[in-house]
């Protein structure tokens, strides 16, 4: 490590504090009422913490190991140290590589076991068929971040992809929030709280302000807002499930999402998508 203790007692402050940003982040881009993304939330944070609390651990054992062996030790006045043999230092220094190179050696297989088991998990399995239903449209995908703009952020891709006017996501986001408070009755039925009852117009307005104002996640409410908005249809691709349109009744090229349910640890995510390229994946 080529740390000494107080660049790393610093370096481990700068990342719990990093990660407590990352945990409010985190919780800010639950949406209210929302159970099942609350407790997504709730266990990735668990994770990051605990992730972070083994690793510093570790590294501080790691680094007072290395301490303890530069430690010089003590000379017999009486010996010539010009005869002390070199072998002694050589042979701390050896341990210590094969020591880093063998933990190296057990990170990397439990990659690699951690990777074929991923092969088999819900993850890889709705992907890969993801893929072959896009397929059967000529179409392949194209990543999205996963940062609460997805749905945003893919439409706006599509709109690139199908020669509209893009817009920045704030705007978008602005815009599906006028609309919806606009048409407060076409939305307001459809929206329920936490014991699955109708919200009340407080909340729908505050539930309004958020989808303008923050990185809340979106879904079929905002969808529907957007191809008004927009003038056009919007397609959804599920991997498992039919497909989805919005706006039916309007004209032109269809802007086409994918829907995952298993692509990250939070949750439901949106990606775009391009047309496909033989012999290329995205």
């Amino acid at each position: 490590m080529d740390l000494n203790e107080e660049e790393l007692i610093k370096k481990h402050k700068q990342e719990r504090k990093d990660l407590q940003s990352k945990i409010q982040s985190l919780k800010k881009s639950v949406a209210k009422g929302d159970k099942k993304k609350k407790k997504e939330v709730a266990e990735e944070i668990a994770r990051l913490e605990q992730e972070l609390e083994a690793r510093q651990s570790s590294e501080m054992e790691v680094f007072g190991s290395q301490k303890s062996n530069d430690v010089e030790e003590p000379v017999n006045e009486e010996e010539d140290v010009s005869e002390e043999p070199m072998n002694t230092r050589v042979s701390r220094a050896t341990r210590r590589r094969n020591k880093k190179a063998q933990e190296e050696r057990e990170r990397d297989k439990r990659i690699q076991e951690q990777a074929e088991k991923n092969k088999e998990g819900p993850r890889m399995t709705e992907l890969n068929a993801m893929k072959e239903v896009l397929k059967q449209f000529g179409l392949q995908l194209h990543n999205i971040p996963a940062d609460g703009n997805c749905l945003y952020c893919a439409v706006n891709h599509q709109l690139e992809v199908t020669g509209r006017e893009s817009f920045t996501v704030p705007r978008l986001r602005k815009l599906t929030a006028e609309f919806m408070r606009q048409n407060k009755d076409e939305f307001l039925p459809f929206m329920y709280n936490e014991s699955d009852e109708a919200v009340s117009e407080e909340y729908f307005e505050s539930y309004c302000k958020e989808v303008a104002t923050t990185k809340l996640w979106g879904g079929q409410l905002e969808l529907r807002a957007l191809s008004n908005i927009l003038k056009c249809p919007i397609k959804v691709v599920q991997a498992n499930g039919p497909l989805t349109i919005q706006g039916e009744n309007f004209t032109g090229p269809e802007l086409i999402l994918a829907y995952h349910r298993h692509l990250y640890r939070l949750g439901e995510h949106y990606n775009s998508t391009v047309a496909a390229i033989d012999g290329q994946d995205e």
